[in-house]
This record gives C-alpha cells, sequence and structure tokens, in this order.
C-alpha cells in the first residue's frame, strides 16, 4: 500500500505542494487532476524519490521513499515512473528497448514477457523498428511497455496517453488499464482526460491552491461537483441558481420559467452544443438539432 502523510514540498522555496497526504491500496487506481501548474507532475516525481521532501513522508508498505539526499540512483526498482519526456534508447529496436532489463538468462521468459508487452501497448508490427523513427504517440508507448516490462509493484504515469492519435487513445487506455488491473498494479495517474478517469480510476484526487481540494470516487464527483473546478474536468456546465448543471442536464421543453435565446449552435456528433443567453447570463446544453441565432428555447434541469 502507497502511504502519503502530510507531504510538503517547495520549489527554489515556492510552495508547490502542501500537507498533502492521502493512501493507495495493492492494485488501486488513484486519478490525480488539476490545473496546470496545480502540482500533478511534480507530486509523481515526489512520489517516485526524484526530490527531497520539505516535511512529511512516503511509504511503500514498510519502506519509505526517500530523495536523493539518501538514494545515490534515484528509483526503486518495486515502482517506475513514466513521465511525459520518454528516457528511451534512439538506436536500438522497440522490442530491444522493451528487453533490456528482462534476465537474459531466461531467453524464452524474455521473450514472451516482449511479445505480450508490445501486444499490450499495440506495437506488435513495430517490434523490430529502430525507436529514433518512431513517432511521439509510438515511443511513449515504447515507454509504457518498458516500464511494466519488470512487473512493477506500483506505476506512476504521467499524461501517459498525451501523444497517442485520438483513434488509437481509446483501446490503448483500455488495454494498457486492463493489465495493469489483471496484474494487480497499484496505478497514480496524473492526468488532465476525463477518459483516463471514468471507467478507470477507483478514486480521484484534484489538487487546487497546492492542497488536495477533493479526494473521493469519481461517479460521486461526476454526479455531485462541488466547485465549478471539478465540473469542468468532465464536460460543459452552468451554474444557475447557485447549483451546477452540466449541459446535459438541460432539457429543451414546450413551456418553462427558462427561457433562453441562441447564439450560436456547435455540432458535436449525436448533437448540437448550444450557446445562449438566459436573463443575461451565457448558459449551455445540449440539443438534438441545430438550432438558428435568436431563436427562442425554453429549458428545464433534469436529474442525472
Amino acid at each position: 500500500m502507497l502511504h502519503v502523510k502530510n507531504l510538503t514540498f517547495s520549489y527554489n522555496k515556492t510552495p508547490v505542494l502542501s500537507a498533502i497526504s492521502f493512501n493507495a491500496k495493492q492494485g488501486e487506481h488513484v486519478a490525480i487532476i488539476g490545473e496546470s501548474g496545480s502540482g500533478k507532475s511534480t507530486l509523481l516525481k515526489v512520489l517516485y524519490g526524484e526530490y527531497d521532501l520539505d516535511k512529511g513522508h512516503v511509504f511503500w508498505n514498510d519502506e519509505e521513499i526517500l530523495g536523493p539526499k539518501y538514494n545515490l540512483v534515484v528509483g526503486y526498482d518495486f515502482m517506475k515512473y513514466v513521465a511525459q519526456e520518454f528516457d528511451l534508447m534512439p538506436f536500438i529496436t522497440v522490442e530491444e528497448n522493451i528487453g533490456k532489463f528482462l534476465s537474459r538468462f531466461y531467453p524464452e521468459e524474455k521473450q514472451r514477457r516482449t511479445e505480450e508487452l508490445l501486444e499490450v501497448v499495440e506495437l506488435t508490427k513495430f517490434s523490430k523498428t529502430k525507436v529514433k523513427t518512431l513517432s511521439g504517440g509510438q515511443k511513449q508507448r515504447v515507454a509504457l511497455a518498458r516500464a511494466l516490462a519488470k512487473q512493477p509493484e506500483i506505476i506512476l504515469l504521467d499524461e501517459p496517453f498525451s501523444h497517442i492519435d485520438n483513434f488509437k487513445k481509446q483501446s490503448l487506455r483500455r488495454s494498457v488499464f486492463r493489465y495493469l488491473k489483471e496484474h494487480n498494479i497499484t496505478c497514480v495517474v496524473a492526468t488532465h482526460d476525463k477518459e483516463d478517469v471514468l471507467g478507470f480510476a477507483d478514486r480521484m484526487i484534484v489538487l487546487n491552491d497546492n492542497k488536495i481540494a477533493v479526494n473521493d470516487y469519481p461517479e460521486t464527483l461526476y454526479k455531485n461537483p462541488k466547485t465549478p473546478l471539478i465540473a469542468s474536468f468532465f464536460g460543459e456546465f452552468n451554474v444557475l441558481n447557485n447549483q451546477i448543471v452540466y449541459a446535459h442536464q438541460l432539457k429543451v421543453v414546450d413551456q418553462s420559467e427558462l427561457k433562453a435565446i441562441v447564439k450560436q449552435s456547435f455540432f458535436k456528433g449525436h448533437y448540437y452544443l448550444i450557446e445562449a443567453d438566459l436573463n443575461g447570463e451565457q448558459v449551455f446544453f445540449e440539443f438534438s438539432m441545430q438550432a438558428n441565432k435568436g431563436t427562442e428555447l425554453f429549458l428545464k434541469v433534469i436529474e442525472h
């Protein structure tokens, strides 16, 4: 289990993280979200032991994670960290990168593990390709596979699918998170993408003003967003009578007290996102068809 107790860290005397405390059980997936500059990436680096703490402690089971003051080499065998910058070997092949840290004394096992991980990150047909010729998204997938090669007990992922093409992202996300669950690997992922959270994360931590603002289940936070920051992570929203209402919760009806005047329509595939004026306030809602500017539509708030 990961134990984070009162973690406090400053960079050049500038506070970055303050009194951070949370736990993650073996096999649990925790998502860290927050605005740019909220400390998501820094938190992962601190958990990995890349920096020394100002205060607090980080434990994996009974072993304390310590920084460069105490460790000549950063990191621990039971923990892997995949950063946004990929530390790969460019002049060898994809399969050689993945198998680099696997024992050569068991060549059959090494080959089996390499093939399994190539399949997880959907790079089987690129196994013999030199890394230097790959795209940014492909390199990110190699970095993921290499981190998983030695079967860590815990993995830290910093925006793990940020370089991946959209048409590959969904299947890759399912494949990687399924692999982590099947092998009972604890995962802490820093992300700005709700798709990394919904359906995959067991808990969601929201960082704001250097602190943990919320630590709860994703479903709870989605259905009951306490702040605009949380609501904005999940999608378009409005604040009506001091209540946060998602765009999909506003339904067009024949008559109501909420009369909106259409300003613009945005095609979103199976629906249009309508921007409208409601008593002088901007409001967004979903509608099945395009609405012309100036059209009056009546709205009703519906529950999830």
